[in-house]
């Protein structure tokens, strides 16, 4: 995301300073809403299924620096792929076992999805007019400001749900997939799960070195058609 204005440093440096710094604001409140709203949901719903090691450790809280994780933020600003800090969950106590594991972890994508949907109300509404994400100026106005800041981050949750849904490890989209397979499948597959992260930052290296766009091309598609369902424009 971010690394893609510095071409702009190049062509038209004045203009660079003056969106550049509202570029950053916008893309850190966006980021500070979607990525807590998902991390606390994965708390609140492992404490509805018995878990209390996320309440324990503070994880239960709508304070932002609880969930920020630093690869994943910085990630998420420089890119668009990233992550929050995991939230903490112990299967062993929760009800339903991998199937409760398989809820919780759902939690959060759905929670970025349902946020999602509710910041598109004003605009659906036409209370505040469309704004492409990331197209923020402040000599725009108050009103395109803002129309800016809300499909940013109507954007980073559609991208956070999708991205997390994906089944690689340490994604929720994993442990969703670990909780539906049959037990001594799932158990095969967790072997995995220790190198997960690593092979995810790999791909996600890889990608934005080569510019191949693996990711994009998986989710693109499928941001721009969610976009166009709870928005009516598509994100790209």
């Amino acid at each position: 995301m971010l690394l893609g204005t510095l071409d702009l440093l190049v062509r038209n440096p004045s203009l660079f300073l003056r969106v550049f710094p509202v570029l950053v604001a916008t893309v850190g409140a966006a980021l500070l809403v979607s990525i807590t709203v998902h991390e606390f949901s994965h708390a609140l719903l492992a404490l509805g299924l018995g878990d209390r090691t996320a309440q324990r450790m503070g994880r239960l809280s709508l304070n932002p620096l609880r969930h920020l994780d630093p690869w994943g933020t910085l990630l998420l600003f420089l890119v668009g792929f990233g992550w929050g800090k995991p939230v903490p969950v112990n299967p062993n106590s929760l009800r339903g076992g991998l199937r409760g594991m398989a809820i919780v972890a759902a939690a959060g994508p759905v929670a970025n999805g349902v946020g999602a949907l509710l910041l598109a109300l004003p605009i659906r509404a036409g209370v505040v007019g469309w704004q492409p994400p990331f197209a923020v100026d402040l000599l725009g106005g108050a009103e395109s400001f803002v129309a800016g800041l809300l499909a940013t981050t109507i954007f980073l949750n559609l991208l956070l749900a999708i991205f997390n849904l994906l089944p690689f490890f340490p994604l929720d989209g994993a442990k969703v997939v670990l909780g539906l397979l049959p037990r001594n499948l799932s158990a095969k597959v967790a072997r995995w799960e220790a190198y997960g992260p690593a092979l995810l930052l790999v791909l996600i290296t890889v990608d934005m070195v080569t510019r191949l766009g693996i990711l994009r091309t998986l989710l693109g598609p499928v941001v721009n058609y969610a976009g166009e369902l709870i928005v009516g424009h598509g994100m790209f």
